[in-house]
């Protein structure tokens, strides 16, 4: 039979063919494109600083020409660059040749001078050192701090004329005027005395590396000083050279001796020094110091050893007398957060606390007599972002909408005039300008790339897109991507727990899939959020397309649902946390689509830890599971953070032991690999040397890998394809397409 087409029908229906085959035609998701091409790396807006005159801000942006970055200023009212404040290629050193290499830039206080970090060092996890140099801009001189060897934290006093730093374990301060050092402090020691920033402990507990800060006249400067002579050391051997090099440093492990802490205050015009009077307790932490904005008048945070009492001391910048303001106690722990801040009428502060429940703000006067609570509801004020006194508002980011997400809101000091001003469902982060008119929204959801938008803080108003990752949409339209689902579950006793999972693209509900739990479960921490994934999400998707389904659920203990929830876990850390996994595990179990007998179980750091519980308490609920970097006894863990939730060993042995992985080896059962890098200053090599010993002393066979001198995270370079083409290939033998059991 002949048909005849005319051409016009011919065309359009080769163009449907063509559509057709080009949608069959989607591309898979490699591990090169995740771990080594940056095929799917999102882009963003960085190094933004606002401007004095709240109109402008600036940022970093790249001289393709030159190879440089320049500093460009922007009209916050129209998004558009105004000008050029600095161009890369001009910033040369006296008697160099070629412009530095910038990591990172800070204006003084006035605008005429510009702080700038080159050949910056990592140390531990928020610390580093760097070269820094002073850019004047009317004379266009690059000028370098200091010859005295690399610096840390180098920053400008108010007034502009001055930058202190610290160095080898001392404070200094330059007088840019001359460009005269001056030492503070002498007494700093390797593993002995620290002056101006942080030991190991609080650096990785209490996210802070710098330990000094400028008195509001510039005047001055509160600085940290940390006795750690007492504190035992821990030996990492660094693996390289012909002989391998010990690299001791001081780490108090839980119950051990943690540093001593002291508050001083130099005065810069009389080179006097004056120690704070914190009491005579000396087995105390220090979290956090800022200054009041009376320039003689410092704020110092006080905690007892388990982090139950909370006291806020005014101290007197010149005599060093100091009072406490404020006590606050806990059954369970209190949460150190930067909410403290003090406001400009000199009478009053803001301050958040989980008095009430749930994290929220309170307004009192300088005596630390209560005026008012100021947010109230069952939601988490997540970040207080800063008080408008002008306009009487407040800025805080929260929960309210749901513990999945996190939105900006502002609020009258009286708990009045609330006004939620991001709108797209999922995760906003803000940063605020310096006069509150205006905000960046990094903004991303669980399917949704994420963007950087410019707004209007009375309002929520949108002024401009800065990065719609566009680039990064029609990259992912290529690949076969599966969309994220989220669900609800509970547990037998009724605890309800929030999960995500990844189906493969051509999920069949008539057939039965592995699955793949993805496990962090720590106190106060959230896997479970509507936001971008980044390169873990994009890994799922490798594992999607290869016939898994990948779900995290978040279990008891974890945040964003109020003080109840998160400390319930109290004193037993691991064991409603596992359980509820475990229960997670039978549930998804039960559903008609999941192969029960193919459930599998990975996680990092906390998370190893959930997993090796998973597989040894689990009682065969999980087929198989990859430990990457676990605590395996807590008290081989730092003192903050373990007796944060545990209380001492000495206190309370069991909860250490009772769910330490070490004393369940014998009850492994399914297919364990187990990662850790032999350089982890955080959670040691030990633990993992200590579980193989276990397991092996119980006959238990288990597949193990060791990465030569890497940290915590196990990645970078190649080392992340490395291990995730291992992970994936552990997954395709023991859970995707498992031998037989081995009885």
């Amino acid at each position: 039979m002949h048909i005849n087409l005319k051409p016009t029908f011919l065309a359009a229906l080769l163009l449907c063919f063509a559509l057709v085959a080009q949608a069959q035609q989607k591309k898979d998701i490699t591990l090169e494109d995740v771990y080594q091409k940056g095929t799917f790396r999102a882009k963003s807006v960085y190094g933004v600083n606002w401007m004095n005159d709240g109109r402008y801000y600036s940022s970093q942006v790249p001289d393709e020409k030159n190879k440089v970055y320049d500093i460009v200023k922007y009209d916050v009212t129209t998004g558009q660059p105004v000008s050029t404040i600095i161009e890369g290629e001009n910033l040369v050193p006296a008697g160099g040749s070629q412009p530095i290499q910038y990591d990172d830039y800070s204006f003084s206080s006035d605008e005429k001078k510009v702080l700038f970090s080159t050949e910056t060092e990592r140390i531990y996890r928020r610390s580093s050192k760097a070269e820094f140099y002073i850019y004047d801009i009317a004379s266009k001189k690059l000028t370098k701090l200091s010859d005295g060897g690399k610096q840390l934290y180098a920053t400008f006093s108010a007034d502009g004329t001055k930058v202190a730093f610290a160095r080898d374990n001392n404070m200094f301060v330059t007088d840019l005027s001359g460009m005269k050092e001056t030492q503070i402090t002498s007494n700093g020691k390797f593993n002995s005395i620290i002056n101006g920033y942080s030991d190991w402990v609080y650096e990785e507990e209490f996210s802070f590396a710098k330990g000094f800060h400028w008195s509001p006249d510039g005047k001055k400067i509160a600085f940290y000083t940390f006795d750690e002579t007492n504190v035992p050391e821990y030996n990492m051997q660094m693996w390289g050279e012909l002989y391998p090099q010990d690299y001791k440093f001081k780490y108090p492990k839980a119950g051990e001796a943690n540093s001593v802490i002291t508050i001083s205050v130099y005065d810069v015009n009389s080179g006097k020094t004056v120690k704070m009077d914190t009491g005579s307790e000396t087995d105390i932490y220090i979290p956090r110091i800022k200054w009041t904005n009376n320039p003689n008048l410092l704020s110092i945070q006080k905690m007892n050893r388990l982090q139950n009492t909370l006291e806020i001391l005014h101290a007197n910048a010149t005599t060093g007398k100091a009072d406490v303001v404020l006590k606050e106690t806990d059954k369970a722990y209190i949460d150190v957060t930067d909410d403290l801040t003090y406001l400009k009428d000199g009478k009053h502060f803001i301050h958040s606390s989980e008095v009430e429940g749930f994290n929220h703000l309170y307004l009192y006067n300088m005596s630390g007599k209560l005026v008012r609570q100021i947010t109230k509801g069952d939601w988490e004020v997540s970040q207080f972002v800063g008080y408008d006194e002008k306009n009487d508002r407040l800025y805080y980011m929260s929960t309210e909408v749901s513990p999945l997400e996190r939105h900006l809101y502002s609020i009258s000091s009286k708990g009045k005039k609330k006004n939620r001003l991001t709108q797209q469902a999922g995760t906003h982060r803000v940063n605020m300008s310096n006069d509150f008119k205006y905000y960046l929204d990094y903004y991303s959801a669980a399917n949704e790339v994420p963007t950087v938008s410019l707004h209007t803080a009375k309002d929520g108003k949108l002024i401009k897109v800065l990065e719609d990752n566009s680039e990064l949409k029609n990259t992912l339209a290529q690949y076969d991507i599966a969309k994220q689902e989220f669900f609800t579950m509970n547990t037998p006793d009724g605890t309800k727990l929030n999960g995500w999972m990844i189906k493969p693209t051509d999920f069949d509900p008539n057939k039965k899939y592995p699955v793949l739990m993805f496990v962090y479960g720590g106190p106060g921490s959230q896997t479970v959020t509507d936001s971008w994934g980044g390169s873990n999400y994009l890994w799922y998707q490798v594992l999607a397309d290869k016939g898994l389904i990948v779900v995290s659920v978040d279990n008891r203990g974890t945040g964003a649902r109020g003080a109840a929830f998160k400390k319930s876990t109290y004193a037993n850390l691991g064991k409603y946390e596992i359980q509820d996994q475990i229960d997670a595990a039978k549930w998804l179990g039960n559903q008609s689509y999941v192969d029960k007998n193919r459930i599998g179980i990975w996680g990092h750091s906390f998370g190893g830890y959930m997993t090796l519980l998973g597989l040894t308490k689990g009682n065969g609920v999980f087929r198989a599971g990859i430990s990457v970097a676990p605590v395996t006894n807590w008290r081989y863990y730092d003192s903050i953070y373990t007796e944060r939730f545990l209380k001492t060993p000495q206190e309370n042995a069991a909860g250490y032991d009772d769910n330490s992985p070490l004393n369940f080896a014998d009850k492994l059962q399914g297919d364990l690999l187990l990662i850790h890098g032999t350089g982890d200053d955080n959670v040691h090599f030990q633990n993992a040397v200590a579980m193989q010993d276990a397991l092996i002393s119980a006959n238990k066979q288990f597949e193990s890998f060791y990465y030569p001198n890497r940290n915590h995270g196990i990645g970078g370079g190649v080392t992340s394809i490395h291990r995730f083409k291992m992970m994936t290939d552990f997954l395709q033998r023991k859970l995707i397409n498992p031998a037989e059991v081995n009885q």
